[in-house]
């Protein structure tokens, strides 16, 4: 996490919201990721999304796993609730959270090696139980914090930072989630604000789970040609002065095109990738609709992004249990532990 703060000094006309506060008041502390990290955009597409709804920060609960992706919640949202779990297992912690105050607004950071290597089993489960909450992959296809190793998310195909050729087919989370039954799906890109902050909107005001697939740049370790999720230094930009790498800043990379267009988005090795916005006329309820927009863009080489599915009829975790209506955190002890004899009598009924 970070340790560093950042300056409390802010413009006095900055803009306010429907509650008063201003853009400032939504950030986190100093990110200390590589300069030029897609990560860092994503932090501030959320930032922007949370100011423009308006939302209390101390409504939201934010939780992740281990990588990269899993430092970013000290970087937006201070004064909200947070818990950074182990690795895998925030869907865990996420549920059980909710279980207990389903009044507050759940964000859960991960990653493709968080979620689809070692936390596949937990994002399956809490997908089936359509838990009340916006689910957040930074995929940029490799394992940052570990040097590069490939992830479930690598192309097949592409090159590692030493040579090494991935040679297995990469996980889908959009195809995985639609799949499962997941309500909410959607695919961004890092660099695209003007498309990422309504996708994060649209997924915070969301009832149920919802996941958003976020091609999210690598600057350090993902520097192999062909790469369609991630860009990096080759080692002529690195400078070695001891037995460590230094890894230069990097210029953001942005893009603005058109729904239904393709971009080729060229990355900082020279490589590309070619991203597609869905058409406007793109049903996004129709799930078998959308498994075959994913995977004949995938067949040409192109990265979908847009709301992909969506589907607001199906009941969330709550309904589904039929708990509660007021929060668990919020009930008299006596209520929620009603004493021995109660409990004798529950377990009276399986003897």
């Amino acid at each position: 996490m970070s340790f560093m703060s950042k300056p409390t000094v802010r413009h006095p006309k900055l803009p306010v919201n429907d509650i008063g506060l201003t853009v400032r008041d939504y950030e986190g502390g100093m990110s200390t990721l590589c300069a030029g990290c897609g990560h860092d955009s994503v932090t501030g597409a959320l930032v922007q999304a949370a100011f423009e709804l308006s939302i209390p920060t101390h409504r939201f609960a934010k939780l992740s796993g281990i990588g990269c992706s899993s430092k970013t919640p000290a970087y937006f949202l201070r004064d909200s609730h947070g818990f950074n779990s182990t690795h895998g297992r925030m869907p865990s912690v996420a549920t059980g959270a909710n279980s207990a105050n389903r009044d507050l607004y759940y964000i859960g950071v991960s990653g493709d090696g968080d979620s689809l290597s070692i936390g596949m089993g937990q994002f399956v489960h809490v997908i089936r139980r359509n838990v009340n909450m916006l689910y957040l992959i930074e995929n940029n296809g490799v394992y940052g914090l570990t040097k590069g190793q490939f992830s479930a998310a690598a192309d097949k195909g592409s090159k590692a930072k030493k040579g090494e050729t991935n040679l297995q087919p990469p996980i889908d989370p959009c195809q995985t989630a639609i799949t499962l039954g997941a309500t909410f799906v959607a695919r961004g890109f890092s660099g695209d604000k003007d498309q990422l902050v309504p996708l994060l909107k649209a997924g915070m005001k969301h009832r149920g789970f919802g996941l958003i697939d976020i091609i999210s740049p690598c600057v350090t370790f993902n520097d192999h040609e062909g790469s369609t999720k991630s860009y990096a230094y080759t080692r002529e930009h690195f400078n070695l002065a001891i037995a460590a790498d230094f890894v230069p800043p990097a210029e953001e990379i942005k893009a603005e095109y058109e729904e239904g267009a393709a971009m080729p988005v060229e990355l900082h090795d020279g490589s590309t990738i070619v991203l597609r916005k869905i058409d406007w006329d793109f049903d996004p309820t129709d799930r078998i609709s959308a498994l075959r927009n994913l995977q004949e863009n995938a067949e040409a080489g192109e990265v979908t992004t847009g709301l992909l599915y969506i589907d607001e009829s199906q009941p969330e975790m709550h309904e589904v249990d039929n708990t509660t209506k007021t929060p668990l955190v919020d009930l008299e002890f006596s209520q929620v532990c009603p004493g021995n004899d109660t409990l004798q009598k529950i377990q009276s009924r399986y003897r």
